[in-house]
Formats: structure tokens, sequence, C-alpha cells
């Protein structure tokens, strides 16, 4: 009913972009109603509130994209309630940012638990990311929001 699903997670696309599935998204608008299906006469389960909040997209019907939170908590949402920007929530309370992709380099800032950073360039172990005015690098285990073998330049 909602498209194929292919053998393979890497080899899924969305039967409506053609883009790969699951891939991550991020919430543009300040609040998004999650419904239980993908129209408006589907009940609405909840409302996402954080704008900027990364989002997996899972599944795509028409204009409605599922979508799940770090949590496994998701629904259909309408695509223009997503953004293509790519951001990542950090998942360890202080976390260091460096200079450089080196943990030996100086710490450009500490991130507390729940911080939504921009996702910048990620080699296979390090993302380059940015919050509140702060930039630097870390680890990508402490992030979720990006495959854990997915290079971006």
């Amino acid at each position: 009913m909602f498209g194929s699903w292919a053998a393979h997670a890497e080899d899924q696309r969305g039967s409506v972009t053609n883009l790969p599935l699951p891939r991550y998204v991020s919430m543009k608008a300040a609040e998004g109603n999650v419904r239980r299906g993908p129209s408006l006469s589907h009940r609405i389960d909840w409302v996402f509130k954080r704008r900027g909040m990364p989002l997996q997209v899972t599944a795509e019907y028409g204009n409605w994209r599922k979508v799940q939170d770090r949590d496994g908590a998701g629904g259909w949402v309408h695509y223009a309630l997503l953004s293509g920007v790519r951001t990542v929530l950090i998942e360890s309370d202080m976390l260091p940012v460096y200079a450089r992709p080196d943990s030996n380099s100086p710490a450009n800032a500490h991130f507390e638990t729940g911080v939504v950073a921009r996702l910048g360039t990620c080699s296979l172990d390090w993302c380059r990311i940015t919050a509140g005015g702060y930039r630097g690098w870390t680890l990508k285990s402490n992030l979720w929001g990006v495959d854990p073998a997915e290079i971006r330049e």
C-alpha cells in the first residue's frame, strides 16, 4: 500500500522522492502534527515541538513522510514541515567538541545531552557540528542523526 520494500535497507528508495530510505531530515517548523496515517483525516497522535529536531524518514506516501525521533516515536508528517538541513542530537552529557578531529586537540566547547546541533563534515569516526555559536569536532558515536558508516564532505 505504501510502496514496495527492497530486501536490503541500503537498496530502499522512496517511492515519491527516489531518495534513500531510511534517511535523516530535520523539523523545519516550530511544531508539527504527527498523524496515525498519511492524510489530514487521520488522527493526530502528538505534536513535535522542536524546530531543528533530527528525524529519520522511514516511508513516503504522496506528500507525507513517516518519521521517527531518537526514541522511536513517530508517525506521518506532511513534507512541508520537514527540511533537508541535517541536524543531530547530542547523546553524551558535557560532550567535548574539539578544534580538530583529534581528542588531544583543545576543546572549543562542551555540549549537554539533548542539544540539537547542525551537522557538517563527517569522516568515518568524526563529525563537525555547530550549536550555540560554537563549532568543532566530536566522535560520531556520540550523535544521533547520522549513520555510523556515513561520510559527509
